[in-house]
This record gives structure tokens, sequence and C-alpha cells, in this order.
């Protein structure tokens, strides 16, 4: 079905798309925030289509796709970078919030607002979804040594974190 991608095929892309956009629109939700997550998602699968042919076949495409995803992100928080900072625990506070009785879910969500982007991006990638540790260095274009050094912080501090009660707002 790649191949078929690869070569113009819109419906073997469709699939594809269909096939691995849950996994997509998560990690971007948990990195960028649920008000970015929507559009970055959207301009992946937009530059996957343009790009296809450029996916070699090494790992999966799941994986292209995110590394995709984090590079549309990256441009963008170099673009907005105060004014993202901002709205990032802001927006993932109040999208936990909105679901009562999910007190686990806020915890964990204010904890990922409070994380650097890329210790977000290692935590949900190795921790949430399920990524092995080499295939997240590569969609996160680093090291493999740097990945796991982050991912352990990543999780020293949201340990930390969770165990710290969270001020409360006036």
């Amino acid at each position: 079905m790649n191949r078929r991608a690869a070569a113009g095929d819109a419906q073997a892309f469709s699939q594809l798309v269909t096939r691995h956009e849950r996994r997509v629109r998560d990690f971007l939700r948990r990195v960028a925030g649920p008000e970015r997550s929507d559009d970055l998602a959207q301009d992946c699968f937009l530059q996957a289509w343009r790009r296809a042919a450029q996916f070699d076949g090494r790992g999966s495409y799941a994986a292209w796709l995110i590394r995709i995803g984090w590079r549309l992100f990256l441009d963008e928080r170099r673009r907005h970078r105060s004014e993202t900072r901002k709205r990032d625990g802001a927006a993932l506070v109040a999208e936990a919030t909105a679901e009562p009785g999910h007190a686990a879910r806020l915890d964990i969500t204010a904890v990922l607002a409070r994380m650097v982007p890329v210790e977000r991006a290692a935590l949900v990638l190795c921790d949430g979804q399920g990524w092995t540790h080499e295939e997240a260095a590569a969609m996160l274009d680093l090291r493999l040594g740097t990945l796991k050094s982050i991912a352990a912080r990543a999780k020293r501090n949201a340990r930390a974190l969770l165990a710290t009660p969270a001020k409360e707002s006036p």
C-alpha cells in the first residue's frame, strides 16, 4: 500500500491515513495541545501526500508520519515560541477539566503541560504509545542515548510532579 501511495494512488493513501490518523493525532494532541493538533495533523498528512515518494520503507509508515508531525510542531513552535508557551499549559488543563470524573487524566495532562516539548514527546511516544526508544529517537531526530536520557528525565520529573500537590488558582 505504501508503494501505491508513493506512486500517487489516492485511494491507497486514504487507507494509510485511516490506519494511522488516530495515533498521529493523539501524539500531536499530547505534544502540541488540543488547540493545534488538528491543524498540525492535517498539515502532516498533506506533507505526507506531497512527499509520498520519499518514504523509503525503512521503519514503519506510522513512525514516518509522526516524524513529519514532530517537525511541523517544531517549525511552528519556533515561529510562535512565546505565544505557544503561554497557551500550552492552559489549553491542556482546560481540556482535562472539561471532562468530569477524570482526575487521573487531569494530573497527567497538567504534568505534561509543565514539561518542555521534547520531554512530553519522549514520554508520550515511549510510555504512552509504546514506541521503542530506537523508533522514538528516529521520529524526534535524536541520538538514541539522548532520547533515553530525555525519556528517563521526563519519567522522573513526571513522578515528582504527580507526587507534588498542584497549586490552586485563586
